[in-house]
């Protein structure tokens, strides 16, 4: 005689009427053991009342019900390669199209980018005219912002003056400029704190 219980799911496997290897020893111990029995005859007649209960079909549109309230969410390379298939043409010679205009594309990128890595020399002559027409027109700005808020005359001045008082004027402007943005603030602040 076995000493141990039948598990639910080899009882499971007797009531499901199993019939194949190791079968044969659980229904042995089930006509030794009265408690293996009585949850056996338990799970049986359960088993049957689930059996004669009418089948019913659901509706076709049980499913779509069902799943507009649940959430699915996707991982996102299974979202990204979705999105990347939805930008491939359908008809085979838009494919073809499409691809020789990638390909052309990779191509004319790949090709810039090797000719302008052996023309250093031509790389650093377009950077450094990009950093002298940035600061002349930062220069340029900033004397035209000065003249509007200070006029001609004062700008002429400070410009007379050198670059330690233009310095001064800049930086006068730029901190009364800071002063009136957190005076602005603090008032919308209060007028917020008012409404409430």
């Amino acid at each position: 005689m076995n000493h141990r219980h039948l598990l639910p799911n080899e009882i499971d496997l007797l009531v499901d009427g199993d019939a194949g290897f190791g079968v044969g020893p659980l229904r042995a111990h089930l006509a030794e053991c009265a408690d293996c029995r009585t949850r056996y005859d338990e799970l049986r007649v359960v088993s049957e009342a689930l059996e004669s209960l009418p089948h019913h079909t659901p509706s076709l549109r049980f499913s779509d019900r069902v799943m507009t309230q649940v959430q699915v969410i996707e991982p996102w390379h299974v979202a990204l390669s979705e999105s990347a298939a939805r930008l491939v043409p359908a008809s085979t010679p838009m494919r073809v199209l499409a691809g020789v205009g990638a390909g052309l594309a990779a191509v004319t990128i790949s090709g810039s980018a090797l000719w302008l890595a052996f023309r250093a020399d031509l790389a650093g002559f377009v950077f450094s005219l990009f950093i002298d027409r940035t600061r002349d027109s930062l220069v340029a700005g900033a004397g035209e912002v000065a003249t509007s808020a200070l006029g001609a005359d004062a700008t002429a001045t400070l410009a007379t003056g050198g670059p330690a008082l233009l310095a001064l004027a800049a930086g006068v402007l730029a901190t009364t400029a800071v002063a009136a943005v957190f005076a602005f603030r603090r008032l919308a602040a209060t007028a917020r704190a008012t409404r409430e």
